[in-house]
């Protein structure tokens, strides 16, 4: 008979060694499968009246691997598409490591994500677990605009829109000032890593879309997302002089196949105008 997710609970309850493994059960049995949908409202410094309830999607850290398979994948993917963004954006982490064994990954990723689709497009950038060549020109084959350290330019609703996509490895303030040299005020900066608040926030862009941290990834009691306190916010919404972020607690997992207190996520992101 298998394991059941009333067993595991006993066994967290249990107290002691027991609690601290049945909780890792837990967290590899279901935490790491218990998918939702986060749906946020972003105040957006200088946001046009016209953009106010633009709705973005944004989806990151698959790390698609032998311990996050095609239908955890497969399932943020239709839970993304039933809430029909007007953008969608992915966060970078497609695979874990995309060389050695995982490269396999690589091309099984990207097809998990060819459904996705959206009115104002579907943009990508990369994360410290992509290579530069080959996950980009996968993703790019199955229609998604891969941003490497580079800026486009997009119109919605008679509105111009800048988006400004950094590699995970460009962190140094001058670089991303050269990215971003000549972009409109309306601007979203799309970094990985959510320590590029600093930066964005010295540039005076508006937004911030990241992800990376998982969240934590475990999350305890009274200690909090320990893997995460060296980032400005482990996940949701943090606002910097002019600048808001929001980060993702993403898909997958690493290092360890568990999540506790801290599910998988795929949000839906309403910008709104931020209050003078």
């Amino acid at each position: 008979m298998g394991v059941t997710r009333r067993a595991v609970l006993k066994t967290i309850a249990a107290g002691g060694i027991g609690a601290v493994t049945g909780v890792g059960s837990y967290g590899y049995l279901y935490g790491r499968h218990e998918l939702e949908v986060t749906r946020a409202s972003l105040p957006v410094s200088g946001l046009p009246s016209s953009l106010g309830g633009l709705r973005i999607g944004l989806l990151t850290d698959i790390h698609r691997s032998p311990f996050v398979a095609h239908e955890d994948v497969a399932r943020a993917v239709a839970a993304l598409m039933t809430e029909k963004p007007d953008l969608i954006v992915l966060g970078g982490d497609y695979v874990t490591y995309g060389g050695g064994a995982n490269h396999a990954f690589v091309g099984p990723a990207a097809e998990a994500l060819a459904p996705l689709a959206a009115l104002n497009g579907v943009f990508g950038i990369l994360g410290n677990h992509d290579d530069d060549h080959v996950m980009p020109l996968a993703l790019a084959k199955n229609g998604v605009q891969m941003l490497k350290d580079a800026r486009t330019r997009i119109v919605i609703r008679n509105e111009s829109l800048d988006l400004i996509g950094i590699r995970f490895w460009t962190r140094r303030a001058h670089d991303i000032a050269s990215i971003a040299d000549g972009a409109l005020p309306m601007s979203i900066l799309l970094a990985h890593d959510p320590r590029r608040l600093t930066e964005a926030a010295a540039l005076r862009i508006p937004l911030v879309l990241s992800g990376h941290t998982h969240g934590g990834q475990v999350v305890l009691p009274i200690a909090g997302a320990i893997a995460a306190a060296k980032f400005p916010i482990a996940a949701g919404t943090l606002r910097r002089e002019q600048t808001t972020i929001f980060v993702s607690r993403g898909i997958g997992t690493i290092y360890v196949p568990v999540r506790i207190n801290c599910p998988p996520e795929v949000a839906i992101l309403t910008l709104q105008p931020a209050a003078a």
